[in-house]
Parts: structure tokens; C-alpha cells; sequence
């Protein structure tokens, strides 16, 4: 007789996992499928995926060791102290960073054994229904659930006739192992993966050039936003960044890697010893089985989903990179908890409008709801505030006092339509900003709320009243 659960989560990354747990704790046999080791030593299955093992965890690790060369090789001297002959010895910053994918993946395990979910290594495809239940093979295991959660995440997008070996040309999982601090580095693509692991590299010496194919710098930001980033990345930091670019032929030689481009009616030809792909990320839908089941998945490879994350087949959802929105793994722990939620009963919930961004680069950026610009687009009346860390008096006596805080307000209600931060902690000032917007706040009700002082989000407090026109310290 078969395994039988009530609900099977496929796929072990953020969303999945959390899917698991919840509909664990939530009093429902819950079961989670992972097929992927990444490279584990013992070859044993790891779970977090993609987030936790290549991509948000190790990464931040990553950016943490190059900041604090960066800032014992030139930032000390602010501060009046001597730092010689500083140097980084990369073996231990990628040691280092291992063994924190290590730790929090047997976390993971360790949340799963406390919560009485059952791990069942192997791959995951649907077989068929009968009866009312899902039947899944596990690696040639049969296993049957009440409900089915798809979380199986996504992958990098690799681009025709470049092949990444993830030793010379590196997707992000190769470039988070390099051996050695490459002297010429060049990145395809000037989204999230490629600032942040240029700038790594970057601080760590590296000459690096990122060509990006769309004429504008994150258009998804607000547009004061990417201009004070531009300025900052290019003209602070050295990143060479070239917009509006078309790629031709990439070339691995006993010299180095050739990609050849077009900038503009222009041909050119980037010389580098390293090459980074960041074009993107694709669903990991292909051999999910979705064939046997009728499952709809639309020409971008995502499964067709409501907005409660139900597919077209009864009792199966999807969860996370695999559906529509943005491939954000903090998105996709919100989905798997509404859908463990909605499974036992419960009126689940994700507020797509309050789900933040975050660059982590050097200074961060995070934003959440509308920008600028699409407020002019839609026609919205709006007002806005905005207050620059160098009024603020934190931020001085760290020594970082780049960028701003941004408030958009409805022009009637006075309702936050949506809030811009680049700067130092923009990752964590944002975070007031989602609970603003989550309850339909005012920038009013943000400036009436005591901030601590000295403290960063004292520019959030400030730029609420700005939209008011009455900041007090600017």
C-alpha cells in the first residue's frame, strides 16, 4: 500500500517547505518531495532550494565578506583608523559561506522532524487520480495525497549558443564559487543577479563589466530610484555598466572569453577571463508529469493559476517561481502559507500589492507598491515626499549617508501608494513601509508614529511628513 498523506508539497524550496510546515502545524499529514543535493558532500538531498543553496543565502554571505574588505581597505580612515596590507584570502569567504548553507539546510530538516513532515527524497511527477486522490511517483515510489502543492521553483535562463560550464562562463550557481578573484570579470545582464555578484567581485578587485540589453537602467524602479543607483554604480563604484546592448558570439579561448556585441549600430568585443549569465530565471515545469494529468501550463512554462494559487485540476496548487508575479522567494512562502491555509479550512491570504523588492548591493534598494512613474501612467493624483540619508543623523555617524527615502501618498486620502528606499538597511526600513500598505495606512499615520532617534528609519518618519511639506530636520 501506497504512502498516503494529506497534503504532498513537490519541491523543497521557500515556498514549499513553508507549505509543508504550515499544513503541518495546521494538524494535516503534510509530506514534502526534494530531489536536489547541490553538490552535497555525502550526496544527500538538501533542502531550501535554489534561495537557501545558490542563490539569496550564499550570495548575501558573499556580499557581507566584500564589504567588510572594501571597508577595511579604504572606509577605516574615516574613522582614523590604519588598516595595512589588508587582504582576502577567497578559500575561506567561500568556506565560509558553505558552511552557512550547511547549517540553515539541516535546519530545515531539523524544522521538519519538530513539525512532523515527511521528507521523501526523490523526483516528484504525477501519475494520476483516482478516487478522489492524487497518486505521485516518487523516484519510482508510488505516493497518494488528498492535495497536491507544485513547488518546484526555477532555474537559471541560459542564452542560445553560450555554454555555461559554471567554471569560466558561470550562471549564478558558478559564480558563487569562484577559486580566485578573476582580473577581468563581464556580466550578461543588469538585474538583481548581476549587481549584486558584480559588485562582489567587484570590491574584491575584479574589472567588471556588465552589458544589459534593455535602454534603460531597473526600470521596475522608481525612476528616482535607478537614477541615484546609476549615478552610485557607475561614477562611485566602477561598474562599468552598458545599456541597450545586443549579444553575439561568446568565444572560450586559452586567452580568455570573447563576447562579441552590439552596442547600439556599433560592433564591440568584451575581453574578460570570467563570464556571468543573469538573463533571468525560467519555471521548472518540464517533467512535472503535467501531460498525465491535463495540468495547464502556459508558453512561458508557468502553471496557470487563480489568485488563490489553484491550478485547473481540483486539489492541486502551485506555489511560488512555477506561478505568475515576481520570483521572489519571500513571495512564495506568503503563497504556501495561504494555500496550506486554505486547505485546512482557513481564509488564506497574499496582499500582492504589498510585496517588497530588494537589491542587495551597496547601498541596498527596496521598494514596494507603485512607482512614480506609474502613478503618472494610471492617472492617480499623488503626492510625494522624499528625504536624503544625509539629513539624517545615523546615517552620518556611520559614515554612509548615500541615497534616500521616498513616500508616494494618494493626493485625496493621503493612503501610501507606494515606498522607495535606497540607502543603507533599505532591506529593513521597508519593512514598515509593507505594514503601512498592508493595513491602508496614511503617510499621515507613519509621520504620527514615534521613531526612535538616533535611527535610520527616522528618513522614513521625515519623508512622511515631507509629503505634507513639513519635515522637521530637512
Amino acid at each position: 500500500m501506497s504512502k498516503q498523506f494529506d497534503v504532498v508539497v513537490i519541491g523543497a524550496g521557500p515556498a514549499g517547505y513553508v507549505a509543508a510546515i504550515r499544513a503541518a502545524q495546521l494538524g494535516l499529514s503534510s509530506a514534502c518531495i526534494e530531489s536536489e543535493a547541490y553538490a552535497d558532500p555525502k550526496g544527500e538531498v538538501r533542502l531550501g532550494g535554489t534561495c537557501l543553496n545558490v542563490g539569496c543565502i550564499p550570495s548575501k554571505a558573499l556580499l557581507r565578506s566584500s564589504e567588510l574588505y572594501e571597508e577595511a581597505s579604504h572606509g577605516f580612515v574615516m574613522h582614523g583608523i590604519s588598516a595595512e596590507n589588508v587582504k582576502m584570502d577567497v578559500a575561506t569567504m567561500i568556506r565560509r559561506k558553505d558552511n552557512i548553507v550547511a547549517q540553515l539546510t539541516q535546519g530545515i530538516k531539523g524544522l521538519f522532524k519538530k513539525n512532523k513532515v515527511t521528507l521523501l527524497p526523490g523526483y516528484g511527477r504525477f501519475v494520476g487520480r483516482e478516487d478522489d486522490v492524487w497518486h505521485l511517483d516518487v523516484s519510482g515510489e508510488i505516493v497518494a495525497a488528498r492535495h497536491v502543492i507544485v513547488a518546484t521553483g526555477s532555474k537559471p535562463r541560459h542564452l542560445p549558443g553560450i555554454p555555461v560550464d559554471n567554471r569560466l562562463v558561470c550562471d549564478n550557481v558558478g559564480a558563487l564559487s569562484f577559486d580566485a578573484v578573476p582580473k577581468r570579470l563581464g556580466v550578461i545582464g543588469a538585474g538583481v543577479i548581476g549587481l549584486e555578484l558584480g559588485s562582489v567581485w567587484k570590491r574584491l578587485g575584479s574589472e567588471v563589466t556588465i552589458l544589459e540589453a534593455v535602454p534603460e537602467f531597473l526600470a521596475a524602479a522608481d525612476d528616482a530610484v535607478s537614477k541615484e543607483a546609476w549615478k552610485i554604480f557607475t561614477r562611485k563604484q566602477g561598474l562599468d555598466i552598458r545599456l541597450n546592448v545586443k549579444i553575439g558570439k561568446v568565444s572560450v579561448g586559452k586567452k580568455g572569453i570573447s563576447v562579441e556585441y552590439e552596442d547600439g549600430e556599433e560592433a564591440r568585443t568584451l575581453e574578460c577571463d570570467r563570464l556571468i549569465v543573469s538573463v533571468g530565471r525560467d519555471p521548472n515545469t518540464g517533467d512535472l508529469g503535467a501531460d498525465n494529468v491535463g495540468l495547464k501550463i502556459n508558453e512561458r512554462g508557468r502553471i496557470e493559476v487563480d489568485a488563490h494559487c489553484a491550478t485547473n485540476l481540483p486539489n492541486v496548487w502551485a506555489v511560488g517561481d512555477v506561478v505568475r508575479g515576481p520570483m521572489l522567494a519571500h513571495k512564495g512562502m506568503e503563497e504556501g502559507v495561504m494555500v496550506a491555509e486554505l486547505i485546512a479550512g482557513q481564509a488564506g491570504h497574499v496582499n500582492y500589492d504589498a510585496i517588497p523588492s530588494v537589491m542587495y548591493t551597496h547601498p541596498e534598494i527596496a521598494w514596494v507598491g507603485k512607482t512614480e512613474q506609474q502613478l503618472k501612467n494610471e492617472g492617480i493624483e499623488y503626492r510625494a515626499g522624499q528625504i536624503p540619508f544625509m539629513a539624517n543623523g545615523r546615517a552620518l555617524g556611520q559614515g554612509d549617508t548615500t541615497g534616500f527615502v521616498k513616500v508616494l501618498a494618494d493626493a485625496k486620502t493621503d493612503r501610501v501608494l507606494g515606498v522607495h528606499v535606497i540607502g543603507a538597511s533599505a532591506s529593513e526600513l521597508i519593512a514598515e513601509a509593507v505594514v503601512a500598505m498592508e493595513f491602508g495606512a496614511s503617510a499621515e499615520d507613519i509621520a504620527r508614529i514615534c521613531h526612535a532617534h538616533p535611527t535610520l528609519s527616522e528618513a522614513m518618519h521625515e519623508a512622511a511628513l515631507a509629503v505634507d511639506k513639513r519635515p522637521l530636520h530637512f
